[in-house]
């Protein structure tokens, strides 16, 4: 019923708590420091939670940081799952289900662009926040593209992301020769180059340095494809715990042989 609620535009999100209910987001975020991860988490791997912890761990260490009113929220948005067709809402809920099995705060909103998620949590406090991404994010983040229906375009939009007291915790992406890309390096559009500066030299964008390297090249993708094709190997790419839910439940189209009971043969 909640998923219903943002896919139909009733609301602009809702959120679970880690024993899968639903919580009013006011009584989780009211004058909390927030640290969000937006992602597909389909499913979850170890490299989502290494950002988390890793991000986390920068983040409590900040000015202002308390780390006794510090929410950490695992976002997904909507908008991205329509760009990939047909919303399937069990796919979607079992994300968020293996999420809170994690122990964590689920937000499922209707916001496209990082900028509208900031002004949804400003509604609830006034304390920094902090957004934990990979390099492909904050990328998309300088696409001129996302924010043409603003009349003051990108500059409009980066006053609403970074007006706010908000820092990017960037986490570091490894291509296939083994070459990393990290705030020092990344590419964005030649027309953005300036504005990224201005935001990478004022502290806005900080590399998250202390990452697990022996992680680097598992993507959720990839882990899907696993699952789906019936390969082996995929479980060690996830947090504890989760591959034996996904066999459980039999998500993300994962068969399991059915165990025979010794007393039926």
């Amino acid at each position: 019923m909640s998923l219903q609620l943002v896919k139909n535009g009733m609301t602009d999100a809702v959120m679970f708590a880690p024993d899968g209910n639903n919580v009013l987001p006011a009584r989780v975020l009211y004058k909390k420091n927030i640290l969000a991860l937006r992602g597909s988490f389909r499913p979850v791997t170890k490299v989502n939670i290494d950002m988390f912890e890793k991000s986390y761990d920068m983040f409590i260490k900040e000015n202002k940081v308390d780390p006794d009113k510090t929410q950490v929220v695992f976002e997904i948005t909507l908008s991205n799952l329509r760009a990939e067709g047909e919303i399937d809402e069990q796919d979607f809920m079992d994300r968020a289900k293996l999420l809170c099995s994690l122990g964590h705060t689920v937000l499922i909103s209707n916001f496209q662009e990082y900028y509208k998620l900031v002004e949804y949590f400003s509604q609830y406090t006034k304390s920094r926040m902090g957004l934990a991404m990979g390099v492909n994010n904050l990328v998309d983040i300088f696409d001129e593209k996302y924010y043409r229906h603003l009349s003051g375009g990108i500059l409009e939009a980066f006053g609403k992301l970074f007006f706010k007291d908000l820092r990017v915790y960037l986490y570091p992406m490894q291509d296939e020769n083994g070459e990393l890309t990290t705030s020092e390096n990344l590419k964005v559009h030649p027309r953005m180059k300036e504005l990224y500066k201005f935001f990478k030299y004022n502290g806005k964008v900080v590399d998250i340095t202390d990452y697990d390297s022996s992680i680097l090249d598992v993507f959720s993708r990839n882990v899907l494809k696993k699952i789906s094709d019936g390969e082996e190997g995929w479980e060690t790419m996830l947090p504890e715990g989760v591959s034996k839910l996904i066999k459980e439940k039999c998500l993300f189209g994962c068969e399991t042989e059915e165990m025979i009971h010794p007393d039926e043969l």
